[in-house]
């Protein structure tokens, strides 16, 4: 069972481990957050961000470490992981990683009132699905093939691998799905019984 955190925001564990670099403000780690393109896994805003970087120093996982003043720019002020902080990390990632959690995606709540609409045009919004997910599909791959060759280490890109492998399997079951819905017999019986409150 997931342990209630102090901060749970997904935001706060990816800073966490942007600390663990080094210490650095919250500009910078946004900025390494995008470079290293967690951007597509953890939603986000500069706001968010020292929202997030502010929980956490309540919380006691990092510390102010200085402020640096440059005339160019805004006073900054660094913070550092304590160890708590570390600890924290460490055991949210062996949860996360061991414990399966329940998601509630919007494509799954979309799946459970599917009913609500005529199997022709969810079939015809499913192949659309299928379309934006396939092209999806080979602008990632490119993405890999082209980090792969320019040696980027595999365990760098494992995110993106699984985004593939799960984007792979909705695939299948969204054809699978529209063959199902072109079903004659299921075509009947969604008539009669949803037909009339269309």
């Amino acid at each position: 069972m997931a342990k209630r955190r102090k901060v749970s925001n997904p935001l706060a564990l990816a800073v966490l481990a942007e600390l663990m670099a080094e210490p650095m403000h919250p500009y910078e780690m946004g900025r390494r957050l995008k470079e290293h393109a967690k951007d597509r896994n953890i939603k986000y805003n500069r706001s968010s961000l020292y929202m997030v970087v502010e929980q956490l120093r309540k919380a006691g996982f990092v510390a102010e470490q200085e402020t640096v003043r440059d005339t160019q720019r805004p006073e900054r002020t660094v913070y550092a992981l304590t160890e708590e902080g570390r600890t924290e990390l460490h055991d949210w990632m062996r949860e996360l990683v061991a414990e399966p959690q329940h998601e509630y995606p919007a494509f799954g709540v979309s799946l459970s009132l599917l009913m609500v609409l005529p199997p022709a045009e969810a079939v015809e919004l499913l192949e659309r699905r299928r379309a934006a997910l396939t092209a999806e599909v080979a602008e990632i791959r490119a993405t890999l093939r082209k980090a792969t060759e320019e040696g980027v280490g595999w365990l760098f890109l494992i995110e993106e691998e699984y985004r593939v492998g799960g984007m792979d399997a909705e695939i299948a079951f969204v054809e699978r799905l529209i063959t199902q819905l072109q079903e004659p017999d299921f075509v009947r019986t969604w008539q009669e019984y949803f037909g009339s409150l269309q």
